[in-house]
């Protein structure tokens, strides 16, 4: 029975949504005090329940019992209790189990590269979505790092839709922007077996970088550096159809102390692990600006630095991208550091300019 109702609920809802607004919720944001029910369902229609884990005979499991079935969150029990709640007062509302993160690239390589375990894989995230009356599952391996890695992803996906057939579950994937790891991926066949190609398209610079720079721009002034543009442009090229890409957004902003701009040599970074939750962004006592030729924005000043980040500016930028592009939409990483302010919110802001004629 439940195989036939998440097939009417997939048909039934993609089909009046022009564009995609899908945000991540992690689990571990529970501990904060941040609940699904936080979010704007008028503005959100997919939500990325992130992270199951993989273990390294291929089975799917929850990486947090307490926090994803247990602890207290929006008057029901844990945050994917929560997601069943608002699925069913938002009847538009698909959410779908992100697999891996971080913590699964070692696991991963180990699981795709044979066949029994990646049909151990199939099989158990099929379970897990049944059992929890989810829409489908997202792959977040980071990344497969090699041409056989590469070949391994797509058997992976291969054995995934033998298990999770297109006309009842989504099957997505989040893939960098950088051509360094694309490269190893035959694009064309793995964007048939997906839904979504989640693009990140963001964490371009870093603490890990010699050199400031901006860590999600749209467009790069030097053919060398990343950008957003470059990854959709490279998906395209390599035969992923421009409406299974949902274009990244980071609600987040990378600091470089010691700096005022791009192309320095920094002093490091301030913030938690050189990053600032966008909620909390521009620093106090920083100017904020925004770099219209390559879709960035930034504030100076404080203890930040140089912080390089998206605000409402840049995210319609983007949003008006993916319509010229024919994109899906705009996914957002993660959803409670969006700001509460709504003149300020970027999931507001992207919604509303994907769907302003």
């Amino acid at each position: 029975m439940i195989a036939s109702s998440s097939r009417r609920r997939k048909t039934a809802s993609t089909s009046n949504v022009m564009f995609t607004n899908a945000v991540y919720f992690p689990n571990y944001k529970i501990y904060a005090g941040a609940t699904p029910g936080m979010m704007n369902y008028a503005c959100v229609n997919h939500v990325y329940y992130a992270f199951a884990n993989v273990a390294a005979d291929g089975s799917v499991f929850l990486s947090d019992e307490w926090a994803d079935t247990q602890a207290p969150c929006d008057g029901v029990q844990g945050g994917l209790g929560s997601l069943m709640h608002l699925k069913q007062k938002h009847p538009h509302l698909q959410v779908t189990l992100s697999i891996g993160g971080g913590t699964s690239s070692e696991t991963f390589p180990i699981v795709a590269s044979d066949t029994l375990l990646r049909d151990n894989f199939a099989r158990s995230a099929r379970g897990l979505v049944e059992a929890s009356g989810l829409d489908g599952i997202d792959i977040n391996w980071e990344y497969p790092m090699d041409p056989q890695q590469g070949a391994d992803f797509v058997a992976l996906l291969a054995s995934v839709r033998l298990h999770l057939p297109e006309e009842q579950f989504f099957v997505t994937a989040a893939l960098p922007a950088g051509r360094a790891v694309l490269q190893n991926i035959d694009v064309a066949q793995a964007a048939a077996y997906l839904d979504f190609v989640n693009l990140v398209a963001y964490d371009f610079c870093g603490p890990w970088t010699h050199r400031s720079g901006h860590q999600a721009q749209l467009y790069a002034m030097h053919k060398e550096e990343a950008s957003g543009g470059a990854g959709v442009a490279y998906l395209v090229g390599h035969g992923c159809p421009a409406r299974k890409i949902l274009l990244g957004i980071p609600l987040y902003g990378r600091s470089f102390l010691g700096v005022t701009g791009p192309g320095h040599r920094h002093k490091g970074a301030g913030g938690e692990d050189g990053a600032f939750e966008y909620n909390t962004l521009p620093r106090k006592n920083a100017k904020e600006g925004v770099d219209r030729r390559v879709g960035a924005a930034f504030c100076v000043g404080g203890d930040g630095g140089f912080v390089t980040y998206d605000n409402p500016d840049t995210v319609k930028m983007k949003a008006t991208f993916c319509k010229q592009k024919g994109l899906g939409g705009l996914f957002y990483w993660t959803g409670p550091a969006d700001s509460r302010d709504k003149s300020r919110s970027l999931i507001a802001a992207g919604f509303r300019a994907l769907h302003s004629s």
